[in-house]
């Protein structure tokens, strides 16, 4: 797994594998998507969780009880023809992932695309 540049970043990573690995893999599985679209993203510990930017916030993973979430700064801008955004804010939209079969089905790169557009 990629280890994050942030400090504290990567020591919530460190204690989130000995605490719950199962959220931790959800956890790396979504940074990779992220990297992948985004290979330069810088990443920090903000509001509990791990917050993404490119010259703004895009994007953040949050680590609750029962699930990991997604979330997406501009995601009321966001196309979703399967209905699978959560959210009812003014602007933030999020994924929620309980398990790693549902980063396939939910496809958050869809939404990361989307994202960049947002950045401009």
């Amino acid at each position: 797994m990629r280890k994050s540049d942030d400090q504290a970043t990567q020591e919530f990573m460190e204690s989130l594998k000995v605490l719950d690995l199962k959220k931790y893999k959800i956890l790396q599985s979504l940074r990779k998507i992220v990297f992948m679209n985004f290979p330069k993203v810088g990443e920090r510990m903000m509001y509990g969780g791990i917050m993404f930017s490119e010259h703004i916030d895009f994007s953040g993973i949050f680590i609750y009880k029962n699930h990991v979430t997604m979330e997406f700064s501009h995601g009321f801008k966001f196309k979703d023809p399967g209905g699978v955004l959560e959210g009812k804010g003014k602007y933030r939209r999020h994924l929620k992932f309980s398990n790693l079969d549902e980063i396939a089905a939910k496809n958050p790169g869809f939404f990361l695309e989307q994202s960049k557009k947002c950045l401009n």
